[in-house]
């Protein structure tokens, strides 16, 4: 029978050393040995399902035997179910009957020694099934990116309110801005998800672009961590750490205690999906044709250092995630599928091909936004050039030299290695180009333009869509929004304020507070669309109270601004009937917007301070309240002082009209100006 066959004689053996079982009577040592594996592929079509093994040579050239001719003989070989085995003139032939396994035992004697050697060898024809392997890669990256987000977003869920924190404390300091990009990037376990958002707070002018480059060159660092956990190689213990997690998940009440088993399951997850896919890859590590093609990527020339490093861009291009690339490179290279050196330059590659995320998600945003996208490519290809070129004859000494090689050169952990090398690359790179991060930024602000969209377009998009962004950050752009609308009020209020107080109102003016009125109720709309999307995914009690907080504020807000532009269209009209308010009304009128600006001013103070605890909040809640009070009591008094004038005085209709809408437009800003001090301290 001919047909396509893949067959494996593996050696197997009781003990990895030689054992003494006991002496005959004759003297003779019965030994129970390890020899090499000994494997055959047959790989040919029309081959017979034969193999032929010389045995004897194997014996021969082994070191108990140092060329003595053994005397060889096959024991309980009646017992063989899948193949057919004889031995002759130290010739072992196997005639396959089917696939499957099957044992035999082998007696060798050394005549010289007096020596019995008995192993018991394990056969094995075997055929590919390429459905399998694929199902069980493509099983372990998906457990492996799963085990990748449940152990980010458990993090992130538990230390979200300190990634704020840093953030909030960004400065000008280069230093600074490297050491949060590595603190956040090592916290969430992705470079792609900070420099996206970084882009995002570029855009919403959380950050400057200096202090986004920096940021930048942090998280190439921290997502080396990455590396360093799966140097731990934990494979094994992968499941039962899921399992354990799980219970913790799914059954704790407590939410921190809950997202630390979060963490946890996706900690596990991340080793078993590597796993998962080191098993799928063993498999081809046999196939001459696979072997045969990955030589074409070895990375012993320069050339085939830059084919590695693009098949890693690719691959990293391919699965939106330089992580999943990193571990299916650690999968091949810890069974030997591809050499070290190949491994490293694929990293390398990698960390090129991560940097199209923060490019997509900086299209149709802010200028300063697609600058800091760009310099991640920048920063990340100029990396690749002096790299690959020093790679052979600096980089691969050193690494080796650091971890260490036996006695044929070969690194003794391969997944430390790569670990090392991913580290040591962003490092130095971060080193070259910190010195040069203010003029890298004056380079790209000159070079990169703005875009030729209105102002006020860009303004209204500064949220955008959160992509990979973890909600503890998105959190943090849209309060930064929220802030620009109570900038925007108190900016409006002002200006209404100057034009009731001008004898002839300025058009700009009135234009500018039409246009304001109109942002802020696109950012509302943007606000809603962004901070829904928060509240939709899985998210902590803090980000949850923060999220719903923001809602409230960003709605009571744009109820300010309308009422804000009914006072001044109600002066409008009645200038353009020629008409005023009497003068003592319209004197205390001002005195009633002053305080109400005053007001405004108050909370989006307060809000920006961040101020927490009980009873700062109290005292917060109790003086707006009672300045609300009196801007109340100040509206009622200037209604009822009209009213007994009106018997006494004839005034115009349209005064009257002008005079009730305007009061009542205050009264009801007060109201919303307190709404939004309860929803800063969380009072219902």
């Amino acid at each position: 029978m001919r047909f396509r066959l893949f067959s494996v004689l593996v050696l197997l053996c009781v003990s990895t050393h030689a054992t003494v079982l006991g002496d005959t009577p004759d003297g003779e040592h019965v030994l129970v040995r390890m020899l090499p594996d000994i494997k055959q592929l047959i790989t040919q079509p029309g081959v017979p399902l034969t193999t032929v093994i010389d045995i004897g040579k194997t014996y021969r050239e082994s070191p108990e035997f140092n060329g003595v001719e053994p005397e060889l003989e096959l024991v309980e070989k009646g017992k063989v179910a899948n193949v057919e085995p004889t031995l002759e003139n130290d010739l072992l032939t196997l005639h396959w009957k089917q696939i499957g396994t099957s044992n035999i035992t082998l007696r060798a004697y050394n005549p010289e020694t007096k020596t019995i050697y008995i192993e018991r060898i394990l056969l094995e024809a075997w055929t590919p099934d390429y459905l399998s392997v694929c199902l069980m890669v493509v099983g372990g990256l998906g457990l492996f990116l799963l085990g990748m987000r449940f152990m980010s977003e458990g993090i992130q869920m538990v230390a979200g309110a300190g990634l704020r924190r840093m953030i909030a404390t960004l400065t000008d300091n280069r230093f600074t801005a490297v050491i949060v990009g590595v603190l956040v990037t090592a916290t969430i376990q992705s470079s792609s998800v900070t420099t996206v958002m970084v882009v995002g707070f570029i855009n919403s002018q959380i950050m400057t672009l200096s202090q986004g480059i920096g940021v930048i060159m942090g998280a190439n660092i921290g997502t080396t961590m990455t590396g360093w956990i799966l140097s731990l190689n934990l494979g094994q213990y992968g499941l039962p750490i899921m399992g354990v997690a799980a219970f913790f998940y799914l059954f704790c009440k407590n939410e921190r205690t809950r997202f630390i088993g979060m963490a946890c399951m996706g900690f596990g997850a991340l080793f078993f999906g590597l796993e998962l896919m080191s098993n799928g890859f063993k498999p081809l590590r046999e196939l001459p044709e696979f072997t045969e093609w990955m030589k074409t990527f070895s990375a012993d020339t320069y050339l085939g250092v830059l084919k590695c490093a693009a098949v890693g861009c690719t691959l990293t291009l391919i699965i939106q995630s330089s992580s999943a690339a990193l571990g299916i490179t650690i999968s091949l290279a810890a069974i030997g599928v591809i050499s070290f050196e190949s491994a490293a330059a694929l990293v390398i590659g990698e960390k090129l091909g991560t940097t199209i995320t923060a490019v997509l998600a900086s299209i149709g945003t802010s200028a300063n936004a697609r600058r800091a996208a760009y310099f991640h490519v920048l920063f990340n290809l100029t990396a690749l050039a002096y790299i690959t070129s020093c790679f052979l004859w600096i980089l691969m000494p050193v690494v080796k030299w650091l971890v260490g090689v036996d006695e044929n050169g070969v690194i003794l952990n391969s997944t430390v290695g790569i670990a090392l090398t991913h580290t040591l690359c962003s490092v130095f790179n971060m080193l070259l180009f910190l010195p040069f991060t203010r003029i890298i930024a004056n380079l790209l602000t000159r070079y990169v333009l703005a875009s030729n969209e209105p102002a006020e377009k860009m303004q209204r998009t500064n949220l955008g869509t959160r992509v990979l962004e973890p909600p503890s950050i998105s959190i943090e752009r849209s309060r930064n929004e929220v802030l620009r609308m109570g900038n925007i009020c108190e900016l409006l209020s002002q200006r209404v304020l100057n034009i009731i107080k001008s004898e002839t109102p300025d058009l700009r003016k009135v234009d500018d507070s039409l246009h304001d009125e109109e942002v802020l109720d696109s950012l509302q709309d943007e606000i809603i669309e962004f901070v829904s999307s928060i509240l939709s995914g899985n998210i902590s009690h803090d980000v949850a109270d923060s999220a719903r907080q923001q809602l409230r504020m960003a709605d009571e807000l744009e109820s300010i601004s309308d009422y804000l532009i009914t006072i001044m269209k109600s002066d409008i009209k009645l200038r353009k009937s020629e008409l005023s308010l009497p003068e003592p009304e319209k004197s205390e009128i001002i005195e009633a917007h002053a305080a109400i600006n005053e007001m405004i001013g108050k909370i989006i103070r307060y809000y920006v301070e961040r101020k927490s605890g009980t009873e700062s909040g109290r005292i917060f809640v109790t003086d707006v309240q009672s300045q609300g009070r009196d801007i109340n009591r100040k509206a009622k008094d200037i209604r009822n002082k009209f009213m007994r004038r009106m018997s006494e005085e004839h005034f115009d209709p349209q005064v009257v009209i002008a005079l009730n809408t305007q009061i009542n437009a205050y009264r009801r800003v007060r109201e919303h100006v307190r709404n939004v001090a309860r929803a800063i301290v969380g009072v219902r």
